[in-house]
């Protein structure tokens, strides 16, 4: 299937080149060969899915973000993507993503104008989730004027160029937070990275930081952004994305995809759960 098949021809024709080749990628792309089978054998109350929404603006795809509210628990006032926990009512991990998008922000559930693409391989969070990244794109921007972040969850919406991600000088237009605010309190303009030391086994994790035009775009989320935007443009960052010593958190995630639900409370090993923590701060 290509992307003309998956949009009609009027949405087509208002994408420009770039967009349309990125898209294609996107709707191409095959996780590894050891995730080609999804998540199917991890326990299905440690599943979790996100939204990574696509859409054009000014001719760039831009992805659409929240920041948790202060008042959660966990992450407060972080950037993160739409998305939670897999609820047994869900048919699949697209139904998870787009119920907790609708939750959260008020994202209409079966709008014709949200074409799903695919799905990215799964990520590891700190409570030993396994999120499936769900990829999809809206072609009509009027949607995202009625969307409302729910008072409980979610704090702000905004979006970011997903190209910024792999080069984040493509951010010096946006309209971005203070220097030196709470929002960034980082002495570089546009990108932040600190290598954290967390085993002589697994070496050090990468913390990436983008700045926005709210909260900073770290950890999960964007490694998460990371994979989606390499996929995307066919091409790497324009920094270094791993330590010298950082082991691939792929090889962490694989193991787990033989468990069975009886072993959703198995702790993750000290190696594992050191990655993750790292992952998600």
């Amino acid at each position: 299937m290509s992307i003309t098949e998956v949009l009609s021809d009027a949405e087509i024709n208002v994408l420009t080149p770039k967009s349309i080749a990125c898209l294609e990628r996107l709707l191409q792309h095959q996780p590894p060969n050891h995730f080609r089978g999804g998540t199917s054998n991890y326990p299905r109350s440690m599943l979790a899915a996100v939204l990574v929404l696509l859409y054009e603006k000014a001719g760039s795809l831009r992805v659409l973000l929240t920041t948790r509210s202060k008042s959660l628990r966990s992450h407060p006032f972080q950037t993160a993507l739409p998305g939670g926990k897999f609820d047994y009512g869900d048919n699949d991990m697209t139904a998870t993503a787009m119920r907790e998008a609708n939750e959260e922000v008020g994202l209409p559930l079966g709008c014709a104008h949200i074409h799903v693409l695919g799905h990215l391989r799964p990520f590891l969070s700190l409570y030993k989730l396994l999120v499936t990244p769900v990829v999809a794109l809206l072609t009509n921007l009027s949607v995202l004027e009625r969307l409302t972040p729910s008072t409980d969850e979610v704090d702000h919406i905004f979006d970011h160029p997903l190209e910024a991600i792999l080069d984040p000088d493509l951010a010096v237009s946006e309209p971005l937070s203070v220097q030196g605010s709470e929002n960034w309190p980082y002495s570089t303009s546009l990108y932040s990275t600190s290598d954290i030391s967390i085993s002589p086994h697994v070496g050090t994790y990468r913390m990436h930081r983008f700045r926005s035009s709210y909260t900073p775009i770290k950890g999960l989320t964007a490694d998460i952004l990371i994979t989606a935007a390499e996929v995307a443009y066919n091409r790497k960052t324009s920094y270094e994305r791993m330590s010298p010593t950082q082991t691939d958190p792929i090889l962490e995630i694989s193991p787990l995809l033989g468990q069975n639900e009886d072993s959703s409370e198995a702790p993750l090993s000290k190696t594992t759960s050191k990655t993750v923590e790292y992952l998600e701060a």
